[in-house]
Protein backbone atom coordinates (compact mmCIF):
# COMPACT_ATOMS: atom_id res chain seq x y z
CA UNK A 1 0.00 0.00 0.00
CA UNK A 2 1.54 3.56 -1.06
CA UNK A 3 0.71 6.19 1.49
CA UNK A 4 1.09 9.81 0.01
CA UNK A 5 1.02 12.79 2.26
CA UNK A 6 -0.58 15.85 0.79
CA UNK A 7 -0.92 19.49 1.99
CA UNK A 8 -2.85 22.27 0.35
CA UNK A 9 -4.10 25.30 1.85
CA UNK A 10 -6.66 27.00 -0.09
CA UNK A 11 -9.35 26.68 -3.10
CA UNK A 12 -7.20 26.74 -5.97
CA UNK A 13 -4.86 24.08 -4.02
CA UNK A 14 -7.95 21.78 -3.47
CA UNK A 15 -8.58 21.64 -7.23
CA UNK A 16 -4.72 20.74 -8.38
CA UNK A 17 -4.37 18.22 -5.34
CA UNK A 18 -7.92 16.44 -6.21
CA UNK A 19 -6.50 15.73 -10.05
CA UNK A 20 -3.34 14.53 -9.34
CA UNK A 21 -4.82 12.28 -6.66
CA UNK A 22 -7.30 10.88 -9.00
CA UNK A 23 -4.63 10.60 -11.70
CA UNK A 24 -2.16 8.45 -8.58
CA UNK A 25 -4.87 6.47 -8.04
CA UNK A 26 -5.88 5.18 -11.48
CA UNK A 27 -1.64 4.27 -11.94
CA UNK A 28 -1.36 2.65 -8.47
CA UNK A 29 -3.67 0.10 -7.54
CA UNK A 30 -3.57 0.68 -3.70
CA UNK A 31 -2.89 4.13 -2.20
CA UNK A 32 -4.17 6.23 0.89
CA UNK A 33 -3.88 9.72 0.83
CA UNK A 34 -3.00 12.13 4.41
CA UNK A 35 -2.66 15.41 4.86
CA UNK A 36 -4.79 18.61 4.71
CA UNK A 37 -7.24 19.25 2.23
CA UNK A 38 -10.44 20.98 0.59
CA UNK A 39 -13.93 18.96 -0.44
CA UNK A 40 -12.31 18.14 -3.68
CA UNK A 41 -9.47 16.17 -2.21
CA UNK A 42 -11.82 14.55 0.95
CA UNK A 43 -13.91 13.81 -2.18
CA UNK A 44 -11.37 11.66 -3.58
CA UNK A 45 -9.92 10.03 -0.59
CA UNK A 46 -7.59 12.07 1.55
CA UNK A 47 -8.13 12.15 5.14
CA UNK A 48 -8.03 15.84 6.04
CA UNK A 49 -6.16 16.06 10.01
CA UNK A 50 -7.52 19.82 10.17
CA UNK A 51 -9.91 22.22 8.14
CA UNK A 52 -7.92 23.76 4.93
CA UNK A 53 -9.79 27.20 6.32
CA UNK A 54 -7.37 27.37 9.20
CA UNK A 55 -4.25 27.19 6.63
CA UNK A 56 -5.95 30.00 4.30
CA UNK A 57 -4.54 33.51 5.42
CA UNK A 58 -2.96 36.13 2.48
CA UNK A 59 -0.46 38.81 3.28
CA UNK A 60 2.71 39.41 5.60
CA UNK A 61 0.91 41.50 8.42
CA UNK A 62 -2.20 38.85 8.17
CA UNK A 63 -0.17 36.07 8.97
CA UNK A 64 1.27 37.33 12.11
CA UNK A 65 -2.31 36.80 13.69
CA UNK A 66 -2.14 33.04 13.09
CA UNK A 67 1.23 32.59 13.15
CA UNK A 68 0.83 30.40 16.52
CA UNK A 69 -1.69 28.20 14.86
CA UNK A 70 -0.04 27.63 11.89
CA UNK A 71 3.35 27.02 13.64
CA UNK A 72 1.38 23.98 15.74
CA UNK A 73 -0.30 22.50 12.76
CA UNK A 74 2.97 22.33 10.97
CA UNK A 75 4.54 20.83 13.63
CA UNK A 76 2.39 18.39 14.73
CA UNK A 77 2.21 17.50 10.85
CA UNK A 78 6.28 16.97 10.96
CA UNK A 79 5.84 15.11 14.18
CA UNK A 80 3.35 12.43 12.37
CA UNK A 81 5.38 12.01 9.59
CA UNK A 82 8.31 11.72 10.97
CA UNK A 83 7.03 9.16 13.35
CA UNK A 84 5.51 7.14 10.69
CA UNK A 85 6.92 8.24 7.45
CA UNK A 86 5.09 8.19 4.43
CA UNK A 87 6.32 7.45 0.91
CA UNK A 88 6.22 11.02 -0.31
CA UNK A 89 4.85 13.99 0.94
CA UNK A 90 3.26 16.60 -1.49
CA UNK A 91 2.93 20.01 -0.79
CA UNK A 92 0.60 21.73 -2.74
CA UNK A 93 1.89 25.62 -3.41
CA UNK A 94 1.42 27.70 0.18
CA UNK A 95 5.34 27.74 0.18
CA UNK A 96 5.37 29.84 3.73
CA UNK A 97 3.66 26.72 5.26
CA UNK A 98 4.92 23.55 3.58
CA UNK A 99 8.68 24.76 2.30
CA UNK A 100 10.05 24.35 5.87
CA UNK A 101 8.19 20.99 6.70
CA UNK A 102 9.20 19.90 2.97
CA UNK A 103 12.87 20.50 4.34
CA UNK A 104 12.56 18.60 7.46
CA UNK A 105 10.95 15.81 6.19
CA UNK A 106 13.49 15.39 3.60
CA UNK A 107 16.48 15.71 6.13
CA UNK A 108 14.43 12.93 7.57
CA UNK A 109 14.54 10.59 4.60
CA UNK A 110 10.64 11.71 3.11
CA UNK A 111 10.99 12.32 -0.49
CA UNK A 112 9.47 15.34 -1.03
CA UNK A 113 7.50 17.20 -4.04
CA UNK A 114 6.35 20.66 -4.38
CA UNK A 115 3.35 21.06 -6.66
CA UNK A 116 3.46 24.69 -7.84
CA UNK A 117 6.20 26.90 -8.26
CA UNK A 118 6.66 29.94 -5.65
CA UNK A 119 7.26 32.86 -7.47
CA UNK A 120 10.86 33.23 -7.00
CA UNK A 121 11.16 35.07 -10.16
CA UNK A 122 9.20 38.02 -8.67
CA UNK A 123 8.96 37.48 -5.23
CA UNK A 124 11.40 37.09 -2.47
CA UNK A 125 14.36 35.38 -5.11
CA UNK A 126 16.25 34.47 -2.36
CA UNK A 127 13.81 31.58 -1.49
CA UNK A 128 15.86 29.52 -4.59
CA UNK A 129 18.06 28.20 -1.49
CA UNK A 130 15.49 26.63 0.17
CA UNK A 131 13.86 25.33 -2.72
CA UNK A 132 16.97 23.27 -3.32
CA UNK A 133 17.28 22.17 0.22
CA UNK A 134 13.18 21.49 0.91
CA UNK A 135 12.49 19.88 -2.84
CA UNK A 136 13.42 16.73 -4.40
CA UNK A 137 10.41 17.52 -7.33
CA UNK A 138 8.99 20.78 -8.27
CA UNK A 139 6.27 20.58 -10.52
CA UNK A 140 6.10 23.29 -12.57
CA UNK A 141 2.37 25.11 -13.98
CA UNK A 142 3.80 27.56 -15.68
CA UNK A 143 6.38 27.26 -19.09
CA UNK A 144 8.17 30.37 -17.52
CA UNK A 145 9.21 29.30 -14.52
CA UNK A 146 10.93 25.59 -15.37
CA UNK A 147 13.99 27.26 -17.29
CA UNK A 148 14.64 29.57 -14.39
CA UNK A 149 14.45 26.83 -11.72
CA UNK A 150 16.63 24.38 -13.53
CA UNK A 151 19.58 26.83 -13.89
CA UNK A 152 19.00 27.72 -10.31
CA UNK A 153 19.03 24.06 -9.25
CA UNK A 154 16.05 22.93 -8.44
CA UNK A 155 14.64 19.47 -9.86
CA UNK A 156 11.64 20.81 -12.09
CA UNK A 157 8.96 18.92 -14.40
CA UNK A 158 6.95 21.43 -16.21
CA UNK A 159 3.23 19.74 -15.97
CA UNK A 160 1.05 22.44 -17.69
CA UNK A 161 -2.09 23.82 -15.80
CA UNK A 162 -4.87 21.42 -14.66
CA UNK A 163 -7.32 24.38 -15.57
CA UNK A 164 -6.54 24.70 -19.22
CA UNK A 165 -7.13 21.30 -19.67
CA UNK A 166 -10.91 21.03 -17.92
CA UNK A 167 -12.00 24.50 -19.29
CA UNK A 168 -13.12 24.32 -23.22
CA UNK A 169 -10.99 26.21 -26.02
CA UNK A 170 -14.42 27.94 -26.63
CA UNK A 171 -16.20 29.01 -23.82
CA UNK A 172 -19.97 29.07 -24.46
CA UNK A 173 -21.54 32.36 -22.89
CA UNK A 174 -25.47 31.92 -24.42
CA UNK A 175 -24.68 28.22 -22.62
CA UNK A 176 -23.57 30.38 -19.65
CA UNK A 177 -26.21 32.89 -19.71
CA UNK A 178 -28.79 30.40 -19.55
CA UNK A 179 -27.88 28.32 -16.74
CA UNK A 180 -27.78 31.34 -15.02
CA UNK A 181 -30.92 32.49 -16.28
CA UNK A 182 -29.72 35.83 -17.14
CA UNK A 183 -30.79 37.91 -20.04
CA UNK A 184 -29.68 36.83 -23.49
CA UNK A 185 -28.82 39.95 -24.49
CA UNK A 186 -27.40 42.26 -21.90
CA UNK A 187 -24.44 43.79 -20.75
CA UNK A 188 -22.94 41.72 -17.96
CA UNK A 189 -20.07 42.85 -15.25
CA UNK A 190 -18.99 39.99 -13.39
CA UNK A 191 -17.75 41.29 -9.68
CA UNK A 192 -14.69 38.52 -8.33
CA UNK A 193 -13.63 40.98 -4.92
CA UNK A 194 -11.63 37.61 -3.48
CA UNK A 195 -12.28 34.35 -2.38
CA UNK A 196 -10.64 35.22 0.90
CA UNK A 197 -12.43 37.59 3.75
CA UNK A 198 -9.91 40.01 3.97
CA UNK A 199 -9.97 40.65 0.17
CA UNK A 200 -13.50 40.78 0.21
CA UNK A 201 -13.16 43.73 3.24
CA UNK A 202 -10.96 45.60 0.80
CA UNK A 203 -12.43 45.36 -2.39
CA UNK A 204 -16.52 44.67 -2.24
CA UNK A 205 -17.02 48.48 -1.50
CA UNK A 206 -14.85 49.82 -4.38
CA UNK A 207 -15.96 47.06 -7.08
CA UNK A 208 -19.77 48.18 -6.01
CA UNK A 209 -19.24 51.62 -6.29
CA UNK A 210 -17.42 51.22 -9.58
CA UNK A 211 -20.77 49.12 -10.60
CA UNK A 212 -22.96 52.31 -9.84
CA UNK A 213 -20.71 54.36 -11.84
CA UNK A 214 -21.44 52.17 -14.42
CA UNK A 215 -24.78 52.29 -14.05
CA UNK A 216 -24.67 55.91 -14.07
CA UNK A 217 -23.27 55.86 -18.16
CA UNK A 218 -24.83 52.39 -19.08
CA UNK A 219 -28.31 52.16 -17.61
CA UNK A 220 -28.64 48.92 -18.71
CA UNK A 221 -25.97 47.08 -17.58
CA UNK A 222 -25.92 44.15 -14.79
CA UNK A 223 -23.66 42.82 -12.57
CA UNK A 224 -23.02 39.19 -11.08
CA UNK A 225 -20.53 38.31 -7.93
CA UNK A 226 -19.85 34.43 -7.78
CA UNK A 227 -19.67 34.12 -3.82
CA UNK A 228 -16.98 31.23 -2.69
CA UNK A 229 -18.11 30.23 0.17
CA UNK A 230 -21.50 30.88 2.92
CA UNK A 231 -19.15 33.66 4.85
CA UNK A 232 -18.47 35.40 1.82
CA UNK A 233 -21.74 35.65 0.66
CA UNK A 234 -22.58 36.80 4.23
CA UNK A 235 -20.00 39.32 3.95
CA UNK A 236 -21.12 40.59 0.52
CA UNK A 237 -24.69 41.00 1.43
CA UNK A 238 -23.89 43.49 3.88
CA UNK A 239 -21.61 45.19 1.68
CA UNK A 240 -24.52 45.83 -1.12
CA UNK A 241 -26.82 46.35 1.55
CA UNK A 242 -24.24 49.22 2.96
CA UNK A 243 -23.27 50.54 -0.32
CA UNK A 244 -25.42 49.83 -3.28
CA UNK A 245 -28.89 48.39 -2.36
CA UNK A 246 -30.56 48.94 -5.62
CA UNK A 247 -27.98 47.51 -8.06
CA UNK A 248 -29.15 45.19 -10.11
CA UNK A 249 -27.39 42.34 -8.98
CA UNK A 250 -27.23 38.52 -9.18
CA UNK A 251 -25.23 36.49 -6.37
CA UNK A 252 -24.28 33.01 -6.81
CA UNK A 253 -23.04 30.36 -4.60
CA UNK A 254 -19.33 29.35 -6.36
CA UNK A 255 -19.76 29.56 -10.18
CA UNK A 256 -17.18 31.74 -10.31
CA UNK A 257 -16.15 30.45 -13.66
CA UNK A 258 -19.39 29.82 -15.20
CA UNK A 259 -20.29 33.95 -14.20
CA UNK A 260 -17.09 34.84 -15.99
CA UNK A 261 -18.08 32.97 -19.17
CA UNK A 262 -21.30 34.68 -19.23
CA UNK A 263 -20.28 37.78 -18.45
CA UNK A 264 -19.03 40.46 -21.23
CA UNK A 265 -15.86 41.93 -19.18
CA UNK A 266 -14.40 41.46 -15.37
CA UNK A 267 -13.58 43.26 -12.87
CA UNK A 268 -11.15 40.89 -10.33
CA UNK A 269 -9.07 40.61 -7.40
CA UNK A 270 -5.94 39.88 -8.03
CA UNK A 271 -5.06 35.75 -8.51
CA UNK A 272 -5.71 32.56 -9.97
CA UNK A 273 -9.63 33.92 -10.58
CA UNK A 274 -6.83 36.27 -13.40
CA UNK A 275 -5.86 32.51 -15.07
CA UNK A 276 -9.92 31.47 -15.34
CA UNK A 277 -10.43 34.51 -17.22
CA UNK A 278 -7.89 34.34 -19.23
CA UNK A 279 -8.82 31.10 -20.08
CA UNK A 280 -12.58 31.83 -20.72
CA UNK A 281 -10.60 34.28 -22.91
CA UNK A 282 -12.78 37.22 -21.05
CA UNK A 283 -11.30 40.85 -21.07
CA UNK A 284 -10.49 41.47 -17.18
CA UNK A 285 -9.88 44.97 -15.18
CA UNK A 286 -7.35 43.75 -12.21
CA UNK A 287 -7.63 45.25 -8.23
CA UNK A 288 -5.21 44.34 -5.85
CA UNK A 289 -5.31 46.11 -2.57
CA UNK A 290 -3.28 44.46 0.69
CA UNK A 291 -3.55 45.75 3.97
CA UNK A 292 -2.07 48.78 4.48
CA UNK A 293 1.32 47.88 6.21
CA UNK A 294 1.88 44.61 4.24
CA UNK A 295 1.77 47.14 1.31
CA UNK A 296 4.35 49.82 2.69
CA UNK A 297 6.70 46.55 3.26
CA UNK A 298 6.13 44.91 -0.10
CA UNK A 299 6.74 48.36 -1.20
CA UNK A 300 9.62 49.87 0.66
CA UNK A 301 11.74 46.65 0.35
CA UNK A 302 11.32 46.29 -3.35
CA UNK A 303 10.36 42.18 -2.60
CA UNK A 304 8.55 42.06 -6.02
CA UNK A 305 10.62 42.13 -9.07
CA UNK A 306 8.27 42.04 -11.64
CA UNK A 307 6.32 44.36 -13.82
CA UNK A 308 2.71 42.92 -13.05
CA UNK A 309 0.53 41.50 -10.74
CA UNK A 310 -2.25 39.69 -12.84
CA UNK A 311 -0.81 35.98 -14.04
CA UNK A 312 -3.02 36.58 -16.80
CA UNK A 313 -0.35 39.46 -17.83
CA UNK A 314 2.48 37.61 -16.84
CA UNK A 315 1.99 34.93 -19.23
CA UNK A 316 0.82 37.27 -22.10
CA UNK A 317 3.73 39.08 -21.77
CA UNK A 318 2.20 42.83 -21.30
CA UNK A 319 -0.55 44.42 -19.98
CA UNK A 320 -3.69 43.25 -21.53
CA UNK A 321 -5.55 43.35 -18.56
CA UNK A 322 -5.36 47.12 -16.44
CA UNK A 323 -3.69 46.54 -13.34
CA UNK A 324 -5.43 48.97 -10.41
CA UNK A 325 -3.44 48.83 -7.30
CA UNK A 326 -3.77 50.08 -4.01
CA UNK A 327 -4.67 53.62 -4.18
CA UNK A 328 -5.28 53.37 -7.61
CA UNK A 329 -7.98 51.33 -7.43
CA UNK A 330 -10.80 53.45 -7.10
CA UNK A 331 -14.50 53.15 -7.83
CA UNK A 332 -14.26 56.04 -11.02
CA UNK A 333 -11.09 54.46 -12.39
CA UNK A 334 -12.41 50.79 -12.02
CA UNK A 335 -15.14 51.79 -13.85
CA UNK A 336 -13.84 53.90 -16.69
CA UNK A 337 -11.30 50.85 -16.99
CA UNK A 338 -14.18 48.38 -17.85
CA UNK A 339 -16.10 50.90 -19.70
CA UNK A 340 -12.77 50.96 -22.31
CA UNK A 341 -13.64 47.50 -22.74
CA UNK A 342 -17.42 47.62 -23.79
CA UNK A 343 -16.59 50.44 -26.25
CA UNK A 344 -14.15 48.99 -27.89
CA UNK A 345 -14.98 45.59 -29.35
CA UNK A 346 -12.07 45.37 -31.55
CA UNK A 347 -9.60 45.23 -28.67
CA UNK A 348 -11.79 42.77 -27.08
CA UNK A 349 -11.46 40.78 -29.83
CA UNK A 350 -7.38 41.00 -29.72
CA UNK A 351 -7.23 39.70 -26.29
CA UNK A 352 -9.86 36.59 -27.11
CA UNK A 353 -7.13 35.84 -29.68
CA UNK A 354 -4.32 36.25 -27.56
CA UNK A 355 -5.75 34.40 -24.92
CA UNK A 356 -6.50 31.36 -27.22
CA UNK A 357 -3.29 31.27 -27.71
CA UNK A 358 -2.00 30.95 -24.33
CA UNK A 359 -4.20 28.31 -23.50
CA UNK A 360 -3.47 26.14 -26.02
CA UNK A 361 0.33 26.34 -24.83
CA UNK A 362 -0.77 25.21 -20.99
CA UNK A 363 -3.40 22.75 -22.45
CA UNK A 364 -0.81 19.33 -21.59
CA UNK A 365 -2.96 16.95 -19.85
CA UNK A 366 -1.43 18.40 -16.41
CA UNK A 367 -3.08 15.28 -13.57
CA UNK A 368 -1.28 12.51 -15.68
CA UNK A 369 2.12 14.30 -16.32
CA UNK A 370 2.21 15.45 -12.44
CA UNK A 371 1.29 12.32 -11.57
CA UNK A 372 3.59 10.19 -13.75
CA UNK A 373 6.44 12.68 -12.58
CA UNK A 374 5.22 11.78 -8.46
CA UNK A 375 5.70 7.79 -9.62
CA UNK A 376 9.27 8.42 -11.08
CA UNK A 377 11.08 9.80 -8.33
CA UNK A 378 9.20 6.82 -5.95
CA UNK A 379 10.67 4.41 -8.45
CA UNK A 380 14.04 6.13 -8.16
CA UNK A 381 14.16 5.85 -5.12
CA UNK A 382 13.68 2.10 -4.67
CA UNK A 383 9.34 2.27 -4.15
CA UNK A 384 7.51 -0.66 -6.31
CA UNK A 385 5.22 1.72 -7.76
Amino acid sequence: MLRIAIVAAEISGDFLGAGLMRALKERVHEVRFEGVGGPRMIAEGCRSLVPMERLSVMGLVEVLGHLPELLRIRRSLRERFLADPPDVYIGIDAPDFNLGLEARLRRGGVPTVHYVSPTVWAWRPGRVKTLRRAVDLMLSIFPFETEHLQGQGVNTRYVGHPLADEIPLHSDRAAARRRLALDADATLVALLPGSRMGEVARLAEPFLRAALWLRERRPGCRFAIPCASARIRQQVEAEIARTAPGLPLLLTDGRAREVMTAADTVLTASGTATLEGLLVKRPMVVAYRLQPLTYWLVRGLRLVKVAHVAMANLLAGRELAPELIQGASTPQALGAAVLGFLDDPQRVAEIERIYSEIHERLRLGSDARAAEAVIELLRARGKDV
